[in-house]
């Protein structure tokens, strides 16, 4: 809908859709830091510098996350303003919104997955070390964490946009490793005695 050009007056018309994408997209900040607060523990048992800066990256992340919440509740009451408005002052209203979407598509597609990106990085990398999951998901993970760099990367130096099917392809690899991810962990999960008994990585 934000990508549409009209969609500083449609965006009123859904208010009801806007509030629940907000809800789960708060949602998902919320497990995001969860997640994180998860496997630092487990990091630092093997590295602490490591586990350090994966918390650091994604709980900068998760903060972009959050603060892009409020972005588009502010969109939402800009459109609600605009559709009440005076038409002489619609230019106004446009410039504001287009600027707001600029800085909501900034807040997602690079505040907050670079440093989610990096952090990723170093997660796959640690528990590729001390093999608490299959070898194969951990690389999975590395190669499409660094995908997702270089889309994020190639985004902002204006190369592609977030509509551009290479975006998209870049990022699908992560997308779909996460989710086999979290099957593994409903699943299986870790063993404590491993978690124990696994050498410190330096």
């Amino acid at each position: 809908m934000l990508q549409k050009p009209d969609f500083l007056e449609k965006l009123s018309e859904i208010e009801m859709q806007v509030l629940i994408a907000t809800f789960f997209q708060a949602a998902m900040a919320v497990v995001y830091v969860f997640i994180t607060v998860l496997f630092y523990p487990i990091i630092k048992i093997y590295n602490r510098s490591l586990a350090v800066g994966y918390f650091g990256f994604r709980i900068i992340g998760a903060g972009f996350l959050f603060a892009s919440i409020g972005s588009l509740l502010l969109l939402l009451w800009l459109s609600q303003s605009f559709v009440c408005a005076n038409p002489a002052n619609s230019s106004y209203f446009e410039i504001v919104a287009e600027l707001l979407r600029q800085g909501r598509d900034f807040l997602n597609h690079i505040g907050m997955i670079l440093p989610w990106s990096i952090g990723g990085l170093i997660l796959y990398l640690c528990l590729y070390k001390t093999r608490l999951i299959p070898s194969w998901l951990s690389i999975w993970g590395i190669i499409g964490s660094a995908f997702t760099l270089i889309a994020t990367l190639i985004l902002m130096l204006n190369i592609i946009t977030i509509m551009n099917p290479v975006y998209f392809i870049l990022n699908a690899p992560i997308a779909f490793c996460e989710l086999f991810f979290a099957i593994f962990l409903i699943f299986r999960g870790f063993n404590p005695i491993d978690i124990k008994t696994k050498d410190r990585i330096i």
